[in-house]
């Protein structure tokens, strides 16, 4: 099944908060992402549809098994992405930037060989 960018971007907004805070809240996701909170619970509602994440009324957010393999999926590539733009002389900032429209559209051969090189020329 494919997944729409802003779906990954969500859920692998989500994933991010957990680890930093250890709860998922809507008001959270929409500062992250720079967001309204309307935009936030449209979102929301969709992913818990399709079976990506549970949210109880006003409660916090958790991703399910498959919601949390997409997030997981999603954050890898964003962070070997900006490994490998930094590698190549990109600043940390711009490099998050492009990280984040990079990882949605590479194949999956391209992030293969884009993890081989920062393994290997990795510091």
């Amino acid at each position: 099944m494919k997944i729409q960018q802003s779906a990954e971007d969500y859920l692998e907004t989500m994933l991010v908060l957990e680890k930093r805070y250890g709860y998922i809240r809507s008001i959270d996701i929409a500062k992250h992402l720079g967001v309204t909170k309307p935009s936030v619970s449209y979102a929301v509602k969709r992913l818990r549809e399709s079976g990506y994440i549970i949210m109880e009324q006003n409660g916090p957010i958790t991703l399910t098994t498959p919601g949390r393999a997409i997030a997981e999926r999603t954050y890898a590539r964003h962070i070997a992405l900006v490994d490998f733009l930094e590698l190549l002389g990109v600043e940390n900032e711009l490099a998050v930037e492009d990280a984040c429209k990079i990882e949605h559209v590479i194949s999956n051969d391209t992030y293969l060989a884009i993890c081989n090189y920062v393994e290997t020329h990795k510091k």
